[in-house]
């Protein structure tokens, strides 16, 4: 089991000394297992660049086994210990619902299971699927679609996207935004790894509107800041409009059509399913 996960970190990070590091083990160390490795199965594994590896073909094959033998593993070990009311669950979600959502959920899910440990990665989508496929995290908050096929879904709600404008536009007079407006304004969006913006030029394209993106940003919070000063507009979702007034941004909803995105539970279907797991997605399901 040693030299799986030695080699199955080395395979990740591409680098012996970093994946020593995240091991805890000397380099000499986890080297020496590797080759111990390679001579039984009597192949190489790696091949050999300078200062990192990658895998051979042969490397590449036994990576999806030793994948599945690890998961297999933790597996079993979570089943052992299996209780209905205690364990831990980690849980990734995108960035556009990490900060609004999941303060209420942590917390009432903390009143209702105390001796459950929730840990939480904020990740965008196409990650969130490696990290499913993986084994390296339980479940995951997302906006659909996802496209992979060990991958399950479970829709929890839909919600809009409202258009966000700086304080004093003279769109922000009216009490809802027509798109061909919209998209007559400089936009700001997130990049092309958030599926918010997806969502975002998906709908503007059914529409025959094509948006003139003038800024991206990582971040959701540059986005509204940007707009804040006046450099475009944007679509956000309904959860990160402010129930308070937000000084220097008025938000407005479209008229027609209205832009939605729908969020849903996802997790690796081949993984087994704790009774901690299974409580939250119960829990998650009805209040959702």
């Amino acid at each position: 089991m040693h030299q799986l996960r030695y080699f199955a970190k080395v395979a990740d990070l591409g680098n012996v000394t970093r994946a020593a590091e995240a091991c805890h083990v000397s380099q000499p160390s986890l080297s020496q297992q590797i080759g111990k490795l390679e001579r039984e199965l009597g192949q190489p594994l790696f091949e050999r660049l300078g200062r990192g590896v990658r895998l051979t073909e042969a490397g590449k094959v036994f990576k999806r086994y030793s994948d599945q033998i690890l998961s297999l593993t933790e597996d079993a070990r979570t089943r052992v210990s299996d209780e209905p009311d205690s364990g831990r669950i980690i849980l990734a979600a995108i960035p556009t619902i990490a900060p609004y959502y999941l303060p209420g959920v942590l917390t009432r899910f903390a009143r209702e299971c105390p001796k459950a440990r929730l840990e939480i990665v904020e990740e965008t989508t196409g990650n969130i699927v490696r990290l499913l496929a993986e084994g390296d995290i339980d479940l995951a908050i997302v906006a659909l679609p996802i496209q992979a096929e060990h991958v399950h879904t479970k829709n929890l709600f839909t919600e809009e996207l409202i258009a966000v404008l700086p304080s004093g536009h003279p769109l922000a007079k009216k009490p809802k935004v027509a798109l061909k407006d919209l998209v007559l304004e400089p936009f700001v969006v997130l990049n092309e790894a958030h599926c918010l913006t997806g969502t975002t030029m998906s709908f503007c394209a059914r529409h025959s509107a094509a948006p003139l993106v003038t800024a991206r940003s990582h971040q959701l919070l540059t986005v509204l800041e940007l707009v804040r000063l006046g450099q475009g507009v944007s679509l956000v979702p309904a959860m990160a409009v402010p129930t308070v007034k937000d000084t220097g941004r008025e938000y407005r909803p479209l008229s027609g059509e209205k832009p939605t995105r729908t969020i849903a539970l996802a997790w690796n279907r081949m993984r087994y399913q704790t009774q901690i797991f299974k409580r939250f997605v119960e829990f998650l399901s009805a209040r959702d």
